[in-house]
């Protein structure tokens, strides 16, 4: 089927031109001036549909690059599954995800990304990819690492915190970046000192703190920024890659910041409750309220400037992208589990599905501009992660990926009420009981999304098919120096 979306403003990482853009099948085949005629032919009476843009933007579909569908953690299970998440990441204007394989301990890698494989097959409405968490670095993991580049599993993430799960000592971590700087992979890092917040957490709960508050003063932010250095000396040793996942602590952007300006391969990630929520007003919550906001690493103080230093870092590029980390958990029945002991709150956040309209709330509050957003949302998570050309950009032989974005419209998040306040329903996608995002107003609207040529969100509806989406084979990235 071929559509035209005219009389749209298409906005890439460069630049915003009127421009309309025709998708023949799965794939973008021109980006044409306003009216354009080929062939002697008005393209508007001859495709089979035609979309019209006027006075919205025309950007490419949005890459979350950091989620986990139905991971398992604290004893509980992540409450998306891939068709849940993956649908509301459709709503939210997000076309493709990068999900995480689980390696725990004494699994094999290669067994587990399989498993995530017959998890994600058939179930998704966008397209996905994966990442290989490590956890135990051994000759058959190494091994795997490169089995499974020939898979499209193009990155590794490895654990500086929770021992016995996911940790990894500094002799693991060297030899997996040792096989990164060898093979291309891009390295990854959970960087906090655990054996720090270990002790930390041991400590408050034997004097009695055990509210979600002190999930926060668990984990400070000197546990962040020494692990952050830490993994960054070690990809410095190897000369691997490094990408540090969910970074909220202002000291650790400086660390990343002061490796790239001696030319390292060193790339940082932040998410949208580092930019916007804190320590005091959200896990400081009354009772066991915090807890909804509980995840790793936590909410930073506002009073030390960390959000206002994480956009900062957007802007002058020390911080390249902006992922969810999404990880869902309900309160009844999983954050529960941590009433009177912090330490046992499932770690997640869910926000997939608002990512994109966060992000362009800061372009509407001046801290971005509109090809940036359009850069740390897509072009970037598509270049990192070896997706580019196919994803992240609006040009002919890219897949279909577009969303047309009304910045005339509102979004509001939360969970309606009626006259009583009791919930009627809500206003999010995902599986979950509350919405972490409850009360935030955007002032932008996410319209139409089309997922390789087909569209799949329709003036905010959702009118798409389960398994729709198809596994991405992911090239090395293409964003290094």
């Amino acid at each position: 089927m071929t559509i035209l979306i005219k009389n749209g403003t298409v906005v890439s990482a460069t630049g915003r031109t009127a421009a309309d853009v025709l998708i023949d099948g799965e794939k973008i085949v021109a980006v044409l001036a306003p009216g354009s005629v080929l062939l002697g032919t008005d393209l508007a009476a001859d495709v089979d549909q035609v979309i019209d843009a006027t006075g919205k933007y025309v950007i490419p579909g949005g890459i979350d690059a950091h989620t986990h569908m139905e991971m398992p953690f604290g004893g509980s299970f992540a409450s998306d599954t891939f068709e849940t998440g993956t649908t509301a990441a459709a709503i939210g204007g997000t076309t493709s995800i990068v999900d995480f394989v689980v390696q725990y301990p004494d699994q094999r890698p290669l067994d587990q990304y399989h498993l995530w494989q017959e998890k994600a097959g058939g179930n998704c409405a966008i397209d996905y990819g994966f990442h290989q968490i490590l956890s135990d670095v051994g000759d058959e993991s190494l091994k795997a690492m490169d089995e499974l580049i020939t898979e499209g599993v193009t990155s590794f993430k490895l654990f500086m915190a929770y021992k016995g799960v996911f940790l990894s000592d500094d002799g693991q971590i060297l030899r997996a970046f040792q096989k990164g700087a060898e093979n291309g992979a891009m390295m990854m890092m959970h960087a906090e000192n655990g054996a720090m917040i270990d002790v930390l957490v041991q400590q408050a709960i034997a004097a009695g703190n055990t509210g979600p508050y002190y999930h926060g003063i668990t984990r400070p932010w000197q546990a962040e920024e020494e692990a952050t250095h830490r993994a960054i000396m070690i990809a410095d040793l190897t000369g691997a890659p490094l990408y540090v996942v969910h970074v909220s602590a202002k000291q650790a952007v400086d660390q990343i910041a002061t490796a790239r300006d001696k030319g390292l391969n060193i790339f940082g990630e932040t998410c949208p409750q580092y930019l916007y929520l804190s320590l005091e007003e959200q896990l400081g919550a009354p009772g066991f309220e915090g807890a909804k906001w509980v995840c790793s690493t936590p909410l930073r103080s506002r009073a030390e400037g960390h959000q206002d230093h994480m956009w900062q870092s957007l802007r002058t590029n020390d911080i390249q992208m902006v992922s969810t980390d999404h990880c869902p958990f309900c309160m009844k029945e999983q954050k529960e589990l941590g009433i009177g002991d912090f330490s046992k709150i499932p770690n997640g956040i869910g926000s997939v599905e608002h990512r994109m309209d966060l992000m362009y709330q800061g372009v509407v509050n001046g801290q971005l501009t509109l090809e940036r957003w359009v850069e740390i949302t897509s072009t970037t998570p598509a270049r990192m992660f070896g997706m580019y050309g196919k994803k992240g950009v609006i040009a002919p032989g890219a897949d279909g990926d577009v969303v047309i974005y009304d910045p005339n419209g509102h979004t509001s998040i939360g969970l309606p009420v009626d006259a009583d306040g009791n919930p009627t329903g809500r206003s999010h996608h995902m599986n979950m009981d509350y919405s972490a995002w409850e009360g935030f107003e955007i002032d932008g609207r996410v319209d139409t999304v089309l997922s390789r040529g087909k569209v799949v969100v329709d003036g905010g509806n959702y009118i798409g098919t389960k398994g729709h989406g198809q596994y991405i084979k992911r090239g090395l990235s293409q964003y290094l120096n």
